[in-house]
């Protein structure tokens, strides 16, 4: 049983459609619910397509659809990271999504736990390691498991990650952070 009330909130670091991310992000929701913690998948699919210019700056407060994702992330304080590298790095609708939040307190003394996941052999550690320079600066606090998923689609079935190392690693990460 989860030791905070809120759910985890799984956030699906890119907005591109029917990502492999969104995949590990289902994943990672039925290991956290096979231990009894409950969780809530924010895709950024569902940011609000000018959330940059409408969300943001001296339009902060005015966009409802972002302010309900803001609401949520007020009222937990157990987050799960699916990052996908793209371009040696976290994908930037990432960085204006954390950009548009408010500061300093959205993350501030919350828990983040990271999964980086890249086609190449490098499971995103660059881009988690840029991400958790970013989570520092923020006062949030990350697990030191960092899930690194390289070469992901030799991995996964399309519903299951089929690397029993990669299993394991989520398994004991999830672990952690009911606990952290």
């Amino acid at each position: 049983m989860t030791e905070s009330s809120s759910p985890i909130v799984i956030i699906v670091g890119t907005n591109r459609p029917q990502s492999m991310s969104r995949k590990i992000a289902e994943y990672y929701h039925q290991v956290l619910e096979s231990l009894n913690t409950p969780s809530i998948i924010l895709d950024l699919i569902h940011l609000p397509h000018d959330f940059t210019f409408s969300a943001m700056y001296d339009n902060c407060g005015k966009n409802e659809d972002f302010n309900s994702l803001r609401a949520l992330l007020e009222k937990t304080d157990r987050f799960v990271f699916i990052v996908p590298e793209y371009n040696g790095s976290y994908p930037g609708v990432l960085k204006a999504f954390i950009d548009g939040l408010p500061y300093p307190n959205s993350f501030s003394n919350k828990k983040a736990a990271l999964v980086g996941l890249s086609s190449n052999m490098q499971g995103a550690a660059i881009a988690l390691s840029h991400l958790n320079d970013v989570f520092s600066y923020l006062g949030m606090n990350t697990l030191a498991l960092r899930v690194k998923l390289a070469q992901i689609r030799a991995h996964f079935n399309g519903t299951e990650i089929t690397n029993s190392l990669y299993r394991e690693l989520i398994d004991i990460q999830a672990a952690q952070l009911i606990r952290f």
